[in-house]
């Protein structure tokens, strides 16, 4: 039985040591086989107690069985009974004290009845009360009615407890769900804003890619054309033609400066592939200036492979980098504006 279950059955007014006897008795099966039984055996007492005349401390005794006192003022009355040859008074006095003796305890704040020791120590603690004597009354069996009352007590706080219980599960799983709702919405979000900053970071390096191309095809095209004026002037010279000289070349400065200068390779940003020990790859974007350390943290918070130490490094030219490199940023370590990295298990 729950703890909760058997503090139940004593705000009910039942002891601990009935409550204890109920359950070995019903085999530990549940409240209500332990409840019955109390309510069967509420009449019945459970331990068997004396009266201490000379400390003054409160002892009980069975219903049934006269308290040692009266045993002892028994005997006294015998005795005084063979001295006083057989005198009636000793045997009034017994009778009197045989019908005054105490059959239950007594509050002297409340004027609530106990049956045994153990119940006047489970009031005191729970009321505070603190003084208490024998009564000569003795403490009333439950009513059948009065046993309905308690057991229907019981299921309605058995029931409240219940419902009350079930609408906290109730509210702890609305708001479970309503995090994981939320945390999902976050996680989504910020992919998607991760995914539109990749597209606008891969649109911006064609963008750079073309115009490099633009520009390497048209020096080709010079190229070509300067070719041709210099076998158009070699072909004249050796035919003896007399007609005009075709023009001199440019000079190299000159030509130079009749296309369009390529741009200054002044790069921010590297696209890095990153290989992991199970073959999988990340690719990320980082700034030229970063350092080697940005991108092994970015490692070891995307990595798929199994968890340890790790150590980066170069395919070609092969390079590990020391832990001195990863101060360092990308662009001294010729890693921009792309490179490959793999990752490597270190011991």
């Amino acid at each position: 039985m729950a703890s909760q279950d058997i503090n139940l059955l004593e705000d009910m007014g039942f002891s601990r040591e009935r409550i204890d006897r109920a359950l070995a008795v019903t085999g530990n099966t549940g409240l209500e086989p332990a409840m019955d039984w109390l309510l069967a055996h509420a009449d019945e007492p459970i331990e068997t107690a004396q009266s201490d005349t000379k400390t003054g401390s409160l002892s009980l005794h069975m219903p049934n069985e006269a308290p040692q006192s009266e045993v002892l003022a028994e005997e006294s009355e015998v005795q005084a009974t063979s001295k006083e040859d057989d005198s009636s008074e000793p045997s009034a006095s017994n009778n009197a004290s045989s019908e005054m003796s105490a059959k239950s305890l007594k509050c002297d704040e409340c004027n609530k009845l106990f049956a045994t020791q153990l119940e006047v120590e489970y009031h005191a603690a729970k009321s505070g009360h603190s003084s208490f004597s024998e009564s000569v009354e003795e403490k009333k069996p439950l009513t059948e009615e009065e046993k309905k009352e308690q057991l229907r007590k019981i299921e309605e706080k058995l029931k409240q407890k219940r419902k009350e219980r079930e609408e906290q599960e109730k509210k702890d799983a609305l708001e479970k769900e309503k995090m994981r709702i939320r945390s999902g919405k976050e996680i989504v979000a910020a992919k998607k804003r991760i995914e539109e900053e990749e597209m606008k970071k891969i649109v911006e390096l064609r963008k750079r890619e073309k115009l490099e191309e633009k520009i390497a095809r048209q020096r080709v095209k010079d190229q070509i054309e300067q070719d041709k004026i210099a076998r158009r002037k070699k072909f004249s010279t050796e035919g003896g033609s007399t007609s005009e000289p075709a023009p001199p070349l440019p000079p190299p400065a000159a030509a130079a400066s009749s296309c369009p200068a390529p741009a200054e390779r002044n790069y921010k940003e590297t696209k890095l592939q990153i290989r992991l020990t199970n073959g999988q790859a990340l690719t990320q974007t980082f700034g030229a200036k970063e350092q080697l350390s940005a991108v092994r943290l970015y490692v070891e918070m995307n990595r798929t492979d199994l968890n340890g130490p790790f150590s980066l490094m170069t395919p070609f030219p092969k390079k590990v980098f020391t832990d001195e490199d990863y101060e360092k940023p990308l662009d001294i370590l010729g890693l921009v504006p792309s490179a490959v990295v793999i990752v490597t298990k270190s011991n």
